[in-house]
Protein backbone atom coordinates (compact mmCIF):
# COMPACT_ATOMS: atom_id res chain seq x y z
CA UNK A 1 0.00 0.00 0.00
CA UNK A 2 3.13 2.27 0.64
CA UNK A 3 3.67 1.89 -2.96
CA UNK A 4 0.64 4.07 -3.90
CA UNK A 5 0.79 6.69 -0.97
CA UNK A 6 3.18 9.44 -3.13
CA UNK A 7 0.54 9.60 -5.68
CA UNK A 8 -2.43 9.58 -3.67
CA UNK A 9 -1.24 12.27 -1.72
CA UNK A 10 -0.30 14.50 -4.88
CA UNK A 11 -3.59 13.01 -6.60
CA UNK A 12 -5.49 14.27 -3.62
CA UNK A 13 -4.52 17.76 -2.84
CA UNK A 14 -4.77 18.22 -7.07
CA UNK A 15 -8.70 16.93 -6.90
CA UNK A 16 -9.60 18.59 -3.79
CA UNK A 17 -8.55 22.01 -5.52
CA UNK A 18 -11.05 21.26 -7.74
CA UNK A 19 -14.60 23.11 -7.49
CA UNK A 20 -17.55 21.45 -5.82
CA UNK A 21 -15.04 18.31 -4.62
CA UNK A 22 -14.88 17.51 -0.94
CA UNK A 23 -12.01 16.01 0.67
CA UNK A 24 -13.50 12.59 0.85
CA UNK A 25 -14.92 13.05 -3.11
CA UNK A 26 -11.12 13.38 -3.37
CA UNK A 27 -10.01 10.51 -1.95
CA UNK A 28 -12.42 8.18 -3.45
CA UNK A 29 -11.57 9.83 -6.97
CA UNK A 30 -7.96 9.61 -6.29
CA UNK A 31 -8.38 5.75 -5.83
CA UNK A 32 -10.37 5.18 -8.73
CA UNK A 33 -7.91 7.29 -10.93
CA UNK A 34 -4.78 4.68 -9.84
CA UNK A 35 -6.86 2.06 -10.46
CA UNK A 36 -6.28 1.20 -6.58
CA UNK A 37 -8.32 -2.17 -6.00
CA UNK A 38 -11.21 -1.83 -3.49
CA UNK A 39 -10.35 -4.89 -1.56
CA UNK A 40 -6.77 -3.46 -1.03
CA UNK A 41 -8.18 -0.51 1.03
CA UNK A 42 -8.54 -0.83 4.87
CA UNK A 43 -11.44 1.08 6.31
CA UNK A 44 -10.66 2.69 9.23
CA UNK A 45 -14.11 4.16 11.70
CA UNK A 46 -12.85 7.57 13.12
CA UNK A 47 -14.84 7.65 16.22
CA UNK A 48 -14.69 10.94 17.92
CA UNK A 49 -16.74 13.89 19.57
CA UNK A 50 -14.21 16.55 18.35
CA UNK A 51 -15.21 16.94 14.45
CA UNK A 52 -12.26 18.99 14.22
CA UNK A 53 -9.41 16.35 15.63
CA UNK A 54 -11.60 13.31 13.53
CA UNK A 55 -11.07 15.15 10.41
CA UNK A 56 -7.34 15.98 11.11
CA UNK A 57 -7.17 12.20 12.00
CA UNK A 58 -9.07 11.76 8.73
CA UNK A 59 -6.70 13.55 6.36
CA UNK A 60 -3.73 11.55 7.85
CA UNK A 61 -5.08 8.22 7.34
CA UNK A 62 -6.31 9.47 3.87
CA UNK A 63 -2.81 10.01 2.79
CA UNK A 64 -1.66 6.64 3.76
CA UNK A 65 -4.68 5.65 1.65
CA UNK A 66 -7.10 4.78 4.08
CA UNK A 67 -10.75 4.96 3.45
CA UNK A 68 -12.41 6.89 6.73
CA UNK A 69 -15.76 7.50 8.23
CA UNK A 70 -15.99 10.10 10.78
CA UNK A 71 -18.52 9.24 14.17
CA UNK A 72 -18.76 11.96 16.23
CA UNK A 73 -21.08 9.75 19.41
CA UNK A 74 -21.55 6.13 20.36
CA UNK A 75 -24.85 5.03 18.82
CA UNK A 76 -23.45 6.30 15.39
CA UNK A 77 -20.54 4.06 16.07
CA UNK A 78 -22.12 1.34 16.83
CA UNK A 79 -24.35 1.45 13.67
CA UNK A 80 -21.02 2.25 11.60
CA UNK A 81 -20.03 -1.16 12.91
CA UNK A 82 -22.45 -2.51 11.17
CA UNK A 83 -23.03 -1.05 7.96
CA UNK A 84 -19.59 0.32 7.17
CA UNK A 85 -17.63 -2.59 8.12
CA UNK A 86 -14.39 -1.20 9.44
CA UNK A 87 -11.09 -3.20 9.22
CA UNK A 88 -10.34 -1.05 12.28
CA UNK A 89 -12.04 1.32 14.76
CA UNK A 90 -9.97 4.49 15.91
CA UNK A 91 -12.29 5.14 19.04
CA UNK A 92 -12.38 8.18 21.42
CA UNK A 93 -13.36 7.08 25.12
CA UNK A 94 -15.83 10.34 25.77
CA UNK A 95 -18.09 10.49 23.89
CA UNK A 96 -21.71 11.82 24.03
CA UNK A 97 -24.56 8.58 25.24
CA UNK A 98 -22.31 5.71 25.04
CA UNK A 99 -19.11 6.12 25.88
CA UNK A 100 -16.35 4.17 24.30
CA UNK A 101 -15.50 2.01 26.87
CA UNK A 102 -19.26 0.36 26.33
CA UNK A 103 -18.84 0.58 22.32
CA UNK A 104 -15.91 -1.50 22.71
CA UNK A 105 -17.52 -3.88 24.96
CA UNK A 106 -20.45 -4.36 22.12
CA UNK A 107 -18.47 -4.62 19.35
CA UNK A 108 -15.89 -7.11 20.92
CA UNK A 109 -18.95 -9.52 21.56
CA UNK A 110 -19.65 -9.63 18.50
CA UNK A 111 -16.13 -9.19 16.43
CA UNK A 112 -12.52 -9.44 16.57
CA UNK A 113 -12.23 -6.12 14.54
CA UNK A 114 -9.07 -4.48 15.84
CA UNK A 115 -9.69 -1.54 17.98
CA UNK A 116 -7.83 1.74 19.09
CA UNK A 117 -8.64 3.63 21.55
CA UNK A 118 -7.55 7.30 21.84
CA UNK A 119 -8.32 8.72 25.15
CA UNK A 120 -6.41 12.00 27.17
CA UNK A 121 -6.98 10.39 30.14
CA UNK A 122 -3.55 8.83 30.80
CA UNK A 123 -3.89 7.16 34.08
CA UNK A 124 -3.06 3.27 34.39
CA UNK A 125 -6.42 2.27 34.92
CA UNK A 126 -7.96 3.76 32.04
CA UNK A 127 -5.54 2.18 29.62
CA UNK A 128 -5.87 -1.27 31.83
CA UNK A 129 -9.25 -1.06 31.14
CA UNK A 130 -9.52 -0.55 27.88
CA UNK A 131 -7.01 -3.20 27.18
CA UNK A 132 -8.93 -5.70 29.03
CA UNK A 133 -11.97 -4.61 27.44
CA UNK A 134 -10.61 -5.51 24.35
CA UNK A 135 -8.86 -2.76 22.40
CA UNK A 136 -5.67 -3.55 20.28
CA UNK A 137 -3.68 -0.38 21.55
CA UNK A 138 -4.15 2.68 23.70
CA UNK A 139 -3.07 6.31 22.46
CA UNK A 140 -2.75 9.15 24.33
CA UNK A 141 -3.96 12.78 23.32
CA UNK A 142 -2.18 14.73 22.15
CA UNK A 143 -0.50 12.27 19.51
CA UNK A 144 2.04 12.72 16.62
CA UNK A 145 0.29 11.87 13.44
CA UNK A 146 3.35 9.27 12.41
CA UNK A 147 2.46 7.30 15.27
CA UNK A 148 -0.72 7.20 14.76
CA UNK A 149 -0.01 5.90 11.00
CA UNK A 150 2.25 3.59 12.26
CA UNK A 151 0.12 2.41 15.36
CA UNK A 152 -2.96 1.97 12.81
CA UNK A 153 -0.51 -0.20 10.07
CA UNK A 154 0.80 -1.94 13.03
CA UNK A 155 -2.46 -3.53 14.84
CA UNK A 156 -3.59 -4.41 10.41
CA UNK A 157 -0.24 -6.36 9.99
CA UNK A 158 -1.41 -8.10 12.90
CA UNK A 159 -5.17 -8.99 12.21
CA UNK A 160 -4.03 -9.76 8.00
CA UNK A 161 -2.35 -13.00 8.54
CA UNK A 162 -0.01 -14.08 6.01
CA UNK A 163 -1.18 -16.24 3.00
CA UNK A 164 0.21 -18.86 2.77
CA UNK A 165 0.19 -20.43 -1.14
CA UNK A 166 -0.97 -23.71 -1.25
CA UNK A 167 1.44 -26.06 -3.16
CA UNK A 168 0.07 -26.47 -7.26
CA UNK A 169 -1.18 -30.33 -7.22
CA UNK A 170 1.06 -32.99 -8.47
CA UNK A 171 0.77 -33.50 -12.04
CA UNK A 172 0.30 -37.65 -12.41
CA UNK A 173 0.99 -38.07 -16.08
CA UNK A 174 3.11 -39.66 -17.99
CA UNK A 175 4.09 -39.31 -22.14
CA UNK A 176 5.40 -41.48 -24.44
CA UNK A 177 5.48 -41.44 -28.46
CA UNK A 178 1.34 -41.39 -29.24
CA UNK A 179 0.75 -42.16 -25.64
CA UNK A 180 -0.51 -39.79 -22.74
CA UNK A 181 -1.47 -41.28 -19.79
CA UNK A 182 -2.94 -38.78 -17.21
CA UNK A 183 -4.02 -39.49 -13.92
CA UNK A 184 -4.73 -36.03 -12.63
CA UNK A 185 -8.27 -36.20 -15.20
CA UNK A 186 -8.50 -39.54 -15.78
CA UNK A 187 -7.83 -39.59 -19.95
CA UNK A 188 -5.80 -41.11 -21.95
CA UNK A 189 -5.20 -40.01 -25.80
CA UNK A 190 -3.67 -42.29 -28.25
CA UNK A 191 -2.37 -41.46 -31.29
CA UNK A 192 -3.95 -38.16 -31.12
CA UNK A 193 -7.49 -39.41 -30.35
CA UNK A 194 -9.43 -39.63 -26.97
CA UNK A 195 -9.39 -43.39 -25.50
CA UNK A 196 -12.61 -44.55 -23.02
CA UNK A 197 -11.55 -46.42 -19.99
CA UNK A 198 -12.71 -47.66 -16.80
CA UNK A 199 -10.95 -45.96 -13.50
CA UNK A 200 -8.96 -49.06 -13.24
CA UNK A 201 -8.03 -49.72 -16.41
CA UNK A 202 -6.39 -46.93 -16.41
CA UNK A 203 -4.78 -46.52 -13.37
CA UNK A 204 -3.25 -50.27 -14.10
CA UNK A 205 -2.07 -48.63 -17.34
CA UNK A 206 -0.63 -45.58 -15.63
CA UNK A 207 0.95 -47.18 -12.58
CA UNK A 208 2.86 -49.76 -15.18
CA UNK A 209 3.61 -46.81 -17.67
CA UNK A 210 4.85 -44.36 -14.59
CA UNK A 211 7.46 -47.23 -13.67
CA UNK A 212 8.54 -48.08 -16.93
CA UNK A 213 10.63 -51.62 -17.52
CA UNK A 214 9.96 -52.36 -13.98
CA UNK A 215 8.37 -55.99 -13.71
CA UNK A 216 4.95 -56.47 -12.00
CA UNK A 217 3.79 -59.24 -10.29
CA UNK A 218 0.17 -60.26 -10.85
CA UNK A 219 -0.18 -60.08 -6.73
CA UNK A 220 1.54 -56.47 -6.62
CA UNK A 221 -0.77 -55.34 -9.24
CA UNK A 222 -3.62 -56.54 -7.36
CA UNK A 223 -2.82 -55.20 -4.30
CA UNK A 224 -1.62 -51.78 -5.31
CA UNK A 225 -4.48 -51.27 -7.84
CA UNK A 226 -7.58 -52.86 -6.07
CA UNK A 227 -6.05 -53.01 -2.14
CA UNK A 228 -5.09 -55.25 -0.47
CA UNK A 229 -8.97 -55.97 0.86
CA UNK A 230 -10.17 -56.85 -2.67
CA UNK A 231 -11.44 -60.22 -2.60
CA UNK A 232 -10.74 -62.03 -6.03
CA UNK A 233 -7.71 -63.47 -7.37
CA UNK A 234 -4.72 -62.46 -9.92
CA UNK A 235 -6.96 -63.37 -13.41
CA UNK A 236 -8.72 -59.90 -12.69
CA UNK A 237 -5.49 -58.55 -13.50
CA UNK A 238 -5.05 -60.57 -16.71
CA UNK A 239 -8.12 -59.58 -18.03
CA UNK A 240 -7.81 -56.12 -17.76
CA UNK A 241 -4.27 -56.18 -19.39
CA UNK A 242 -6.37 -58.00 -22.11
CA UNK A 243 -8.90 -54.87 -22.49
CA UNK A 244 -5.89 -52.71 -22.43
CA UNK A 245 -4.07 -54.18 -25.31
CA UNK A 246 -7.77 -54.55 -27.68
CA UNK A 247 -7.59 -50.59 -26.97
CA UNK A 248 -3.94 -49.42 -27.25
CA UNK A 249 -1.70 -51.29 -29.80
CA UNK A 250 2.19 -51.78 -28.89
CA UNK A 251 4.25 -49.06 -30.22
CA UNK A 252 8.11 -48.93 -31.78
CA UNK A 253 9.37 -47.38 -28.89
CA UNK A 254 7.29 -48.99 -26.04
CA UNK A 255 4.70 -51.89 -25.67
CA UNK A 256 2.90 -53.57 -22.64
CA UNK A 257 4.38 -57.14 -22.41
CA UNK A 258 4.14 -60.01 -20.34
CA UNK A 259 6.89 -61.88 -18.48
CA UNK A 260 6.10 -65.02 -18.83
CA UNK A 261 6.06 -66.61 -14.99
CA UNK A 262 6.28 -63.44 -13.05
CA UNK A 263 3.35 -60.67 -14.51
CA UNK A 264 3.71 -57.28 -16.73
CA UNK A 265 5.79 -54.72 -17.48
CA UNK A 266 5.53 -51.14 -19.61
CA UNK A 267 8.81 -51.91 -21.75
CA UNK A 268 9.95 -48.70 -23.21
CA UNK A 269 13.32 -49.09 -25.94
CA UNK A 270 16.24 -47.19 -25.51
CA UNK A 271 14.98 -45.26 -22.72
Amino acid sequence: MDLYSGYINKLIDELSGLPGIGSKSAQRLAFHLIGLPEAKVNRIANVDDDNNIAELISLYLTKECFDTKIVNDGEEALKAFEQYSPNLILLDLMLPGIDGYQVCREVRAKANVPIIMLSAKGEIFDKVLGLELGADDYIMKPFDSKELVARVKAVLRRYQPVKVEEPAPELKCVKYPDLIVNLSNYSVIYKDNPIDMPPKELELLYFLASSPNQVFTREQLLDHIWGYEYIGDTRTVDVHVKRLREKIKDNDSWSLSTVWGIGYKFEVKNI
